[in-house]
C-alpha cells in the first residue's frame, strides 16, 4: 500500500506538499482535502509513492479522498505540468482552473474559543472588570458568544449569530484579539441541479375499488373544491405530471392559489417526484427564416478547405491548420463539416469561441447540427451547472463542447479536432493566474493527443500567420464570401473636414447620419460601433483642470447617466453615478470639484450609453437597442438581445466591441465606427494591430445577407495605414507591413516577452520589491535577455494596490524561461510573497487589466495624435522618454546599456543640495498618489 501522496495545492507556491495517505487509496488526478495552514483545503494528487520524509519534518495526513478514481486524465496532467512550467504559474492554481467543480463541496466558516477567550470569561466570572471601547451592549455581546463556545466545540458562523446576536465585524474583533480561533469547514455535496414534478397518482384516475358484495366499483374521489379541481384538470392534461415550476406559472394565471397543490399531496391523489433538471444550450433560433449553417451546400472553396482537415486528420498526428477566411466565407459550415466527420469516426470535437457573447448564436448552430451530443462551458454558467456539463464531458455524453478559454481543460475523452474560432482575441488570454494563452494552449494539447487543430480568423494574429509563413502551421484559405456575396463598400469619414464645416464636434458625422436614415427608411438594419463604456469617460472642473478619479485605482471615473434621465446639458448633476469600470467603486457627482469647490464640473466625452441617447433624439422612430457590459450582464441577457436583432425588433444598434465579431445578422446593410482610431496613439506595438483586427471584423458585420453592404469608418487619420489597408480588405498587405516592421525592431514574433508584475498595498513596499529585483537583474546581467524597468504600470494603482513592473524581451523561448524561473528562485530565497510577484509571459496588454482595457482606459487618452501608431511609443519606453506628460504610461528605465542623458539646465552645488533635502523632506502616505516622476526619485532613493 502507497504511504505519501504529493499533492498540488490551489496556494501561490511553486511545489507540491506530501501528506500521509494512511488507510486511504487514491489516485494521481483525484481530488483530496487535507488540512493546510488552519484550513482545509482541496488540491489534486500528483504523485505517489513511499519515500520517507527527513527526519523531523511534520508530516500530515490526508483527511478524505473525493474521488475513487482519476478525474483528469494522463494527458490532462502533463498539459497542467506544461502550463505551469512555460507560464511559471504554481501546478496548484492551474490544476484548479482545470477542475471546475467548485459547487461539489461546500465551504463555511467555524469559530471555537482560544485559551485567552477562556481566561477573559473566567475573570468576567469572577467580577473582573476590564478597560474597553466597546459599549455595554457590545461587551455583553462578547461575552455571549464566549458563553455560548465554552464547550470547546466548533460552531458555524450562522449559529453563533442566530445564538447571540452577533454580527460578523464583532466575530473578526474577538478573533484579532486572539479570544476565538477560525477555521474553514469543507463538506461535499451533491452538486446535480434537480427539480420537483407532480405526479397524479394513479388510483386517483381509473382505479377501482371492492364493495361489500365483493363487487368491483369506480373509486370515489373524496370531495374537492374548485381550485383542487382545477390543479387535477391541469395535470391530467398534461399527461398526469408535470413541472412543479411550470404547474404554478400557469395556475397563477388561472388564479388558482399556489396552496391548493399542496392540499391534494397531503390527500394522496398528488405525489412529488425530484427530476433532474433540463439543461437549455441556447435559447437562440436562426432568426428570420434564415437557415443554419449546416444545411447549406459547401462551396467549392469551402470543399477544399475541409478536405484538407479531414486528410490531415484522417493521416493521424498532430497537425495544426490555419484557416484564414474572409468574413462571411463560411468558416462555421466548415467547422460543423470537420466536426461530423471527427463524430463520424469516434472522436469528440472541441470548439473554443472568445467571448460568452458568441456563445448563443454558437451553441444554437452546434444544437441544431448535433442535438443533445451538445455540451457547454463558461463562466456564466452557475457552480452547478458547470458541473453537470463537465460530468458529461467526462462520461462521454456530450461528444461536442462548446466555451470559452477555460472549456479548453474539458475532460473530452477520444479528442480528435480542437477549433478556435477567431484564434486572434485577445480575450483567450487569461488576466489572472495561470495567466495561460487559450490558443497556445489548445494548440499545445493538440500536440499531446497528437490530434488537428485549427484555429481560425478572418484577421488572424501575426504570431499564427508568421507560423504559417514559416511551415509550422498548414495555411487553408477561404477569400471569397459564400454565395459569391460581395464584401462591404468600406468609406472613410475625415472627421477633420467634418469640423471645419461644422465649426463644431460632432459624435455623429452627417454623412454617417444621413446613410443611418436612408438604411432605416428602406426597412434594413444598421450597427453603429462605439467602443466605450457609460456616458461620458471623464467628469472634469473646468475651472482647475481636476478630473474625478477613483478613490481604489489611477483612473478617472466614468459617469452612467440614469436611464430615465433627458436632459443633455453639459453640465454635471449631483447624485448621478460615476463608476469605476476596474474595481466597481461608484459615487455621485458632487455638487463642487473636490480640490478647488468650483461647480463648473462638465463632461468629457462621449460612450456607447450617449451614443444610444443621442440616436434615440435622432431618430425617433427607429428600434435602438443597445450592447454593451451594462446591457449584457448574463447569458440570457445576451440571448434576448440577439434574439430581437434577428428578428427584426431591432433595426438600429449601437454598442462596444461585443457587437464586432462572430455576429451574422443578413438584414444588417450598414455599419458605422465612431472614435475606433484613437487607440492608434496608445503606447503598445501591437495598437495598429488591434484597431486592423476591429476595423476589419465590425465591417464584416454589414452585406451578410442578400443586400450589400456598407461601413463608414470616422476617423483623424484617413491617411494611416492601417485605414488603408482596412479600406481595401487587404489583410495580406497588413500584414507583409507589420511583420516588415516588427522584424526591424525585434518584436513578437521575431522575439518573445514577458511582463513582470511587482504590486502591494504600500507605496513603500513596491519601491522596495522593485529596487530589490531592479539590483539583482543588474547584477546578473542575463545574455540574450534585454530587461526594461522597474517604472510604474501603465495604470499604476488598482484596486488600492500600488504596481511597478519590469519588461523582458529575448530571441528564445528556453532563455526567457529560465531567466523568469531564476527570478522567481531569488523572490523565493529573499522571502518576497508571491502574490507580490506576477509574471505574465507572451504579454499581450502590458497593463494587466484584461484584453478590452484599451477601450476601458478612461484616463488615458492618446496625448500623441497625427499619424503615429502605439509602435513609436514602444520605442520611446525603450530608448528613455525625454518629455514626459501626465497621465501616459511612464518610460522604461534600461538596466543594461547606455542611459539616456539628463537635458535639464545645470543647477549649482547649492541648488543640486537645496533640491535633495526637498525630495528627502517629503513623505509619503499609504494610499497617497504620487506623480510618475516622484516615484521615480523615490526609487532613486531605495
Amino acid at each position: 500500500m502507497t504511504l505519501y501522496a504529493d499533492i498540488a495545492l490551489p496556494v501561490p507556491l511553486d511545489r507540491a506538499f506530501t501528506y500521509k495517505l494512511g488507510k486511504l487509496v487514491a489516485e494521481v488526478g483525484a481530488r483530496v482535502m487535507v488540512p493546510f495552514g488552519g484550513q482545509k483545503l482541496i488540491g489534486v494528487v500528483v504523485g505517489l509513492h513511499d519515500v520517507v520524509p527527513a527526519v523531523g519534518v511534520e508530516v500530515k495526513c490526508v483527511e478524505q479522498v473525493l474521488d475513487e478514481t482519476a478525474l483528469l486524465p494522463e494527458e490532462l496532467m502533463e498539459l497542467a505540468r506544461w502550463i505551469a512550467t512555460y507560464y511559471c504559474a504554481p501546478l496548484g492554481e492551474v490544476l484548479r482552473g482545470m477542475l471546475p467543480l467548485t459547487a461539489e463541496v461546500r465551504r463555511q466558516w467555524v469559530y471555537r474559543i482560544a485559551e485567552r477567550g477562556r481566561k477573559v470569561l473566567f475573570e468576567g466570572a469572577r467580577g473582573s472588570s476590564r478597560r474597553s471601547k466597546l459599549s455595554v451592549e457590545e461587551q455583553n455581546r462578547e461575552y455571549a458568544v464566549l458563553n455560548y463556545l465554552e464547550s470547546g466545540e466548533m460552531a458555524k458562523t450562522a449559529t453563533i449569530r442566530s445564538a447571540t446576536g452577533a454580527n460578523k465585524a464583532l466575530l473578526d474583533a474577538m478573533m484579532r484579539k486572539s479570544w476565538l480561533v477560525r477555521e474553514v469547514l469543507a463538506e461535499t455535496r451533491d452538486a446535480r441541479r434537480t427539480e420537483m414534478m407532480a405526479v397524479l397518482e394513479e388510483q386517483t384516475v381509473d382505479s377501482k375499488q371492492v364493495d361489500s358484495d365483493g363487487v368491483a366499483v369506480p373509486k370515489r374521489l373524496p370531495k374537492l373544491n374548485e381550485n383542487q379541481l382545477a390543479v387535477m384538470a391541469e395535470l391530467a392534461g398534461c399527461g398526469g405530471k408535470e413541472l412543479v415550476r411550470e404547474l404554478k406559472q400557469r395556475l397563477t394565471v388561472q388564479g388558482v392559489p399556489e396552496s391548493s397543490l399542496g392540499t391534494l399531496v397531503k390527500r394522496g391523489l398528488v405525489r412529488l417526484e425530484e427530476v433532474a433538471s433540463a439543461f437549455h444550450v441556447s435559447g437562440l433560433g436562426s432568426g428570420g427564416g434564415k437557415k443554419f449553417a449546416h444545411e447549406h451546400a459547401l462551396n467549392e472553396a469551402q470543399t477544399e478547405a475541409l478536405a484538407v482537415i479531414v486528410t490531415a486528420m484522417e493521416k493521424g498526428g498532430f497537425r495544426p491548420h490555419l484557416l484564414y477566411g474572409v468574413t462571411g466565407s463560411g468558416k462555421t459550415a466548415v467547422y460543423i463539416a470537420a466536426m461530423r466527420r471527427a463524430l463520424a469516426a469516434g472522436r469528440s470535437a472541441l470548439l473554443l469561441v472568445p467571448e460568452i457573447g458568441l456563445t448563443p448564436g454558437t451553441a444554437a448552430q452546434m444544437v441544431a447540427a448535433f442535438g443533445g451530443e451538445v455540451a457547454l462551458l463558461h463562466s456564466q454558467l452557475t457552480p452547478d451547472e458547470r458541473a453537470e456539463q463537465w460530468h458529461r464531458i467526462r462520461r462521454g455524453d456530450a461528444r461536442v463542447v462548446i466555451g470559452t478559454r477555460s472549456a479548453v481543460f474539458a475532460p473530452m475523452p477520444e479528442l480528435g479536432l480542437i477549433l478556435v474560432d477567431e484564434e486572434h482575441d485577445g480575450s483567450y488570454k487569461q488576466e489572472e493566474t495561470p495567466r495561460y494563452h487559450a490558443r497556445d494552449v489548445a494548440v499545445m494539447r493538440a500536440k499531446l493527443l497528437g490530434c488537428s487543430v485549427v484555429l481560425g480568423s478572418a484577421t488572424p494574429s501575426l504570431e499564427s500567420w508568421n507560423n504559417a509563413e514559416r511551415g509550422r502551421y498548414a495555411r487553408v484559405e477561404l477569400l471569397q464570401r459564400v454565395q459569391d456575396r460581395p464584401m462591404p463598400v468600406v468609406e472613410m469619414v475625415d472627421m477633420r473636414v467634418e469640423f471645419r464645416e461644422t465649426g463644431q464636434e460632432q459624435l455623429f458625422s452627417r454623412r454617417l447620419l444621413a446613410e443611418t436614415q436612408a438604411t432605416l427608411d428602406r426597412g434594413e438594419q444598421a450597427i453603429i460601433l462605439l467602443n466605450r463604456r457609460g456616458y461620458s469617460f471623464v467628469v472634469m472642473c473646468r475651472s482647475c483642470g481636476e478630473k474625478l478619479e477613483c478613490e481604489n485605482c489611477a483612473i478617472s471615473l466614468t459617469y452612467h447617466k440614469p436611464g430615465n434621465e433627458a436632459d443633455l446639458s453639459a453640465t454635471a448633476r449631483v447624485g448621478q453615478r460615476l463608476e469605476c469600470h476596474y474595481c466597481g467603486f461608484r459615487r455621485g457627482v458632487p455638487k463642487a470639484c473636490p480640490k478647488c469647490n468650483s461647480e463648473h464640473l462638465y463632461y468629457l466625452g462621449a460612450g456607447s450609453q450617449q451614443g444610444e441617447e443621442r440616436l434615440q433624439e435622432l431618430f425617433p422612430g427607429a428600434r435602438i437597442g443597445r450592447m454593451d457590459r451594462d446591457t449584457v450582464r448574463s447569458r440570457g441577457d445576451m440571448e434576448r438581445l440577439l434574439g430581437r436583432l434577428h428578428s427584426g425588433e431591432i433595426n438600429l444598434l449601437v454598442g462596444t466591441q461585443m457587437i464586432a465579431k462572430g455576429h451574422d445578422i443578413h438584414g444588417v446593410t450598414l455599419v458605422g465606427v465612431v472614435g475606433a482610431d484613437f487607440a492608434l496613439g496608445l503606447p503598445d506595438f501591437r495598437a495598429a494591430e488591434r484597431v486592423f483586427q476591429l476595423l476589419t471584423q465590425v465591417s464584416g458585420r454589414a452585406g451578410r445577407g442578400d443586400l450589400a453592404g456598407k461601413v463608414l469608418v470616422q476617423t483623424y487619420q484617413p491617411d494611416h495605414y492601417v485605414n488603408k489597408f482596412a479600406r481595401e480588405h487587404d489583410y495580406t498587405g497588413f500584414a507583409a507591413k507589420e511583420v516588415y516592421m516588427r522584424r526591424g525592431m525585434r518584436y513578437p514574433p521575431f522575439s518573445v516577452l514577458a511582463n513582470v508584475l511587482v504590486q502591494a498595498e504600500t507605496l513603500e513596499e513596491v519601491l522596495g520589491i522593485a529596487a530589490k529585483i531592479g539590483r539583482w537583474v543588474e547584477t546578473r546581467k542575463f545574455a540574450g535577455v534585454k530587461v526594461l524597468g522597474p517604472a510604474p504600470a501603465p495604470v499604476s494603482r488598482l484596486k488600492r494596490i500600488f504596481r511597478y513592473h519590469f519588461l523582458l524581451k529575448a530571441d528564445r523561448r528556453d532563455v526567457l524561461g529560465a531567466t523568469l524561473r531564476e527570478l522567481l528562485a531569488m523572490v523565493e530565497r529573499e522571502e518576497i510573497s508571491r502574490r507580490a510577484v506576477v509574471v505574465d509571459v507572451d504579454a499581450t496588454h502590458f497593463d494587466q487589466t484584461g484584453p478590452h482595457s484599451t477601450c476601458r482606459r478612461t484616463n488615458r487618452t492618446s496625448a500623441h495624435q497625427g499619424r503615429s501608431s502605439g509602435r513609436h511609443h514602444l520605442r520611446i519606453h525603450e530608448e528613455g522618454a525625454r518629455r514626459r506628460r501626465p497621465h501616459r504610461a511612464p518610460r522604461l528605465r534600461r538596466i543594461h546599456g547606455k542611459a539616456p542623458q539628463d537635458r535639464r539646465r545645470p543647477q549649482s552645488a547649492h541648488g543640486r543640495r537645496s533640491q535633495h533635502r526637498a525630495r528627502q523632506s517629503r513623505t509619503v502616505q499609504a494610499g497617497q498618489r504620487v506623480a510618475p516622476a516622484r516615484l521615480s526619485s523615490l526609487l532613486r532613493l531605495l
